[in-house]
C-alpha cells in the first residue's frame, strides 16, 4: 500500500522541479554522446531540467551519461509507459519520471516511485483520477489537441490543487500564453531542439533557443 505522506513529499518535489524548469525540454537522442551535448547546450541556455524520452534505444545510456558528464543538469525519463520502463529508468539514474498517460496500474507503480513523477492525462476525468490517487502535478498531453489554453483555463476553478505541465503543440510563439496561467507549473516542448541543428552539431543554436525560452519564462512569471 502506498504511503500517502511519502507520495505527497515526492509530489511536492515534482512541483518544485516544475518551478525550477519553467520549460521542460523533451529530448529524443540518437546516442549517449548526443544526449550529453544536448544537455550541456540546454543548461548553458538556462534550462536545467531535461526529459529524455524512452523512444530510442540510446535513451537509458544517455540518462546515465548525462548524470555523469553534466551533474548540474536534472535529467529525467519521459514516455514511461509501464512499470518495467519505470524500473529501467530508475536503474539508469533518472531523477524524475514523466508519462504521456497514466492507466490505473501505471499510477500504482508511479505512486511507489522514489523520485518525483509527473503523470500524464488528457481529460478532466483523468486529472481527477490522478488527484484522488494523491497526485498533485500532471502532464497534459497532447495539450493543443485536447483543448490547449482554453481547457487549462476551464480547469482552474474545479481543480485548483493540481499543477500542470502542458506538452504538445507548444512552441516559442505561444509559450507565454500557457505560462501565464495560474495552474501551469511549467511547459514541455522540443522547439529549442530543431533536428537540423542537432544533425549539424549546431549546439550554439540550441543554447540560443534555450536562452530565449528562459527569457519567456522569466517575463511570464514577472507579469
Amino acid at each position: 500500500m502506498t504511503d500517502l505522506s511519502t507520495l505527497a513529499a515526492r509530489q511536492s518535489e515534482a512541483r518544485a522541479l516544475m518551478q525550477r524548469a519553467g520549460v521542460l525540454p523533451v529530448v529524443t537522442v540518437a546516442s549517449a554522446e548526443q544526449g550529453v551535448a544536448i544537455a550541456r547546450a540546454l543548461l548553458a541556455g538556462g534550462l536545467p531540467a531535461i526529459e529524455v524520452t524512452l523512444r530510442s534505444p540510446a535513451a537509458l545510456d544517455a540518462i546515465v551519461a548525462i548524470r555523469q558528464a553534466v551533474p548540474e543538469a536534472e535529467v529525467g525519463a519521459g514516455t514511461v509507459l509501464d512499470a518495467a520502463q519505470l524500473r529501467q529508468a530508475l536503474d539508469a539514474g533518472a531523477g524524475f519520471i514523466v508519462s504521456p498517460g497514466t492507466p490505473a496500474d501505471v499510477a500504482d507503480a508511479f505512486a511507489e516511485a522514489p523520485v518525483p513523477v509527473i503523470p500524464g492525462a488528457a481529460t478532466p476525468t483523468e486529472l481527477i483520477a490522478l488527484y484522488n490517487r494523491g497526485f498533485r502535478v500532471a502532464k497534459l498531453f497532447p495539450a493543443s489537441s485536447v483543448g490547449g489554453v482554453g481547457l487549462l483555463k476551464s480547469l482552474q476553478g474545479p481543480l485548483p490543487g493540481i499543477r500542470i505541465c502542458p506538452t504538445g503543440g507548444i512552441g516559442e510563439a505561444n509559450a507565454a500564453e500557457y505560462l501565464a496561467l495560474s495552474n501551469v507549473g511549467c511547459i514541455g516542448g522540443s522547439w529549442m531542439l530543431k533536428q537540423a541543428w542537432i544533425d549539424a552539431g549546431d549546439f550554439e543554436a540550441v543554447t540560443a533557443a534555450a536562452r530565449r525560452a528562459r527569457e519567456i519564462v522569466e517575463r511570464a512569471r514577472a507579469g
